[in-house]
């Protein structure tokens, strides 16, 4: 198995500012590992908030987090800022799969890619359920699927 290669900035669609913070840095000087799976969660439901309408502890239909991954290429510390890149993996009936590449201010590699999978769910009967109209809109208008 080869190793994954830096992201390019022009895969992207989307991006998100995001600074890092004191508290992101770990003993070795640079972004603990699991920062960059909040940074992800961050901008993904930032962006089903601000284009998909997405109402957190109201709606019916929630998204779960089944699935992540990310491949280090980089480091990242503090003080830096980030832009946040996201795009669309996979897009299917009940699930999405998003993309998430991190990137310095004006880099055109990513430090580090990253995959990050929601499955929808219907609250009350904690089953499977398609991805909500509003939802499946905004992706297709943001990613142009």
């Amino acid at each position: 198995m080869s190793r994954p290669k830096p992201a390019e900035r022009s895969a992207f669609s989307v991006f998100y500012p995001v600074p890092t913070r004191w508290a992101d840095n770990d003993i070795y000087g640079h972004a603990n590992n699991v920062v960059y799976y909040a940074w992800f969660d961050t901008v993904v439901n930032q962006f089903l908030i601000e284009r998909g309408g997405m109402r957190p502890g109201e709606d019916t239909t929630v998204g779960f987090v089944v699935s992540s991954s990310c491949n280090y290429f980089a480091p990242v510390t503090y003080p830096q800022q980030l832009e946040i890149g996201l795009r669309i993996e996979r897009l299917g009936n009940s699930s999405v799969t998003w993309e998430l590449g991190v990137f310095l201010a004006g880099e055109s590699h990513s430090r580090a890619t990253g995959s990050f999978t929601h499955a929808f769910v219907d609250r009350a009967a904690n089953k499977s359920a398609p991805v909500p109209d509003d939802i499946r809109s905004a992706i297709e208008r943001a990613f142009q699927l």
